[in-house]
C-alpha cells in the first residue's frame, strides 16, 4: 500500500516490514502517514500486526526492512531518534507503573527525559513537580496525587498513566490497547479524556485498539489491519461490512498457528524516554 498522502505529516513509514526470529512475519511492506493532531486508530484482531506498527513508531521494535520519518529525520539510532523519543509518548494496556509509588512519582517520570541521568538520580525541580500536578489535575486525579498506585482502580491507574504521557509534553502520544483491560464504562471514559486532551492540546494520537465500536466512537481516522498489512485505511463512517470482514477475517496462513505474531515488548517507559 502506497503512502497516505498527506502533506503536514509528522511521522512517515515507508515500505516497513517486520520478521521476528523464527520467521514470523509482524508487518509486511507498510507504507502510512500520520497528520498532525490527527487521532487514528489502528484496529484489527490480536496479532494482525497493530503493536507491531505502533512499537515500530518509536523504534521499540526494529524494522527488517523500510525506514519510519519524523519531522526530525529519519529514525535510526542518533540525535533524530532521541530526540523522536524525547517528544514521543507512550500509553500501555498493562501502565507500566511502579505501582509502589505514588500516582506523582509515576507522573514524574515523565519528565526524567527533559534531565541527564545524574540530576535524575535525585529530586526533580518544583516546576517539574507543578507540571506533573498540573497533569494529574488534567485527567482528574489531583486528590490522588500523593496515593500509592497499587490502591488505585483499573480506570485510575491508567489516568495516571496518561498523566505521565502528558507530563513530557508530548508532540505524539502512542497508545497501545490502553483500555484491553478495563470495563466498557471506563474504557469509554479513558477513551474520552484522551481524545479530548488529544484535540485541546493538538497531539497526534495514535491508538491500538480491537474494539469496533470505539473505533467508529473516537477515531477520526481508522487504520485496519489483518495478516500483517494495513487492508483499510479512511474515516470510521466509510467502514462497510465487507471492509469488517476483511479486517477481523483476515488470518495468516504462512504463520504457525501457536506462534506469537507480536511478542510482547518489556520495557521499563522511563528507561526508554531517557536514553
Amino acid at each position: 500500500m502506497t503512502p497516505h498522502p498527506i502533506q503536514d505529516a509528522v511521522l512517515r513509514v515507508d515500505r516497513l516490514s517486520v520478521v521476528y526470529p523464527g520467521g514470523v512475519t509482524a508487518l509486511r511492506d507498510t507504507s502510512i502517514a500520520f497528520r498532525r493532531g490527527e487521532f487514528t486508530v489502528l484496529l484489527g484482531l490480536s496479532g494482525a500486526g497493530k503493536s507491531t506498527l505502533l512499537r515500530s513508531l518509536n523504534r521499540l521494535v526494529t524494522p527488517t526492512r523500510g525506514s519510519v520519518t519524523s519531522e526530525l529525520g529519519e529514525l535510526g539510532s542518533g540525535s533524530a531518534l532521541r530526540q523522536h523519543r524525547r517528544r514521543t509518548a507512550m500509553i500501555f494496556q498493562h501502565h507500566q507503573l511502579i505501582e509502589r509509588q505514588s500516582a506523582l512519582a509515576n507522573v514524574l517520570t515523565g519528565r526524567l527525559a527533559f534531565h541527564n541521568t545524574l540530576r535524575s538520580l535525585f529530586p526533580l525541580p518544583r516546576a517539574d513537580q507543578e507540571i506533573a500536578l498540573s497533569c494529574l489535575a488534567r485527567v482528574g486525579l489531583a486528590d490522588k496525587a500523593l496515593s500509592r498506585v497499587d490502591k488505585l482502580s483499573g480506570g485510575q491507574q491508567q489516568r495516571v498513566g496518561i498523566a505521565r504521557a502528558l507530563a513530557q509534553q508530548p508532540a505524539i502520544i502512542l497508545a497501545d490497547e490502553p483500555v484491553a483491560s478495563l470495563d466498557p464504562a471506563t474504557s469509554v471514559r479513558v477513551l474520552g479524556l484522551l481524545r479530548d486532551i488529544c484535540k485541546e492540546d493538538g497531539i497526534t494520537a495514535i491508538v491500538s485498539l480491537h474494539q469496533l465500536e470505539y473505533a467508529r466512537r473516537f477515531a477520526d481516522r481508522v487504520v485496519g489491519l489483518a495478516d500483517s498489512q494495513i487492508v483499510f485505511d479512511a474515516a470510521p463512517s466509510e467502514l462497510t461490512d465487507a471492509q469488517l470482514e476483511r479486517i477481523y477475517a483476515g488470518r495468516s496462513t504462512t504463520q504457525p498457528a501457536n506462534a506469537p505474531a507480536e511478542p510482547p515488548v518489556m520495557l521499563e517507559p522511563s528507561l526508554e524516554m531517557s536514553r
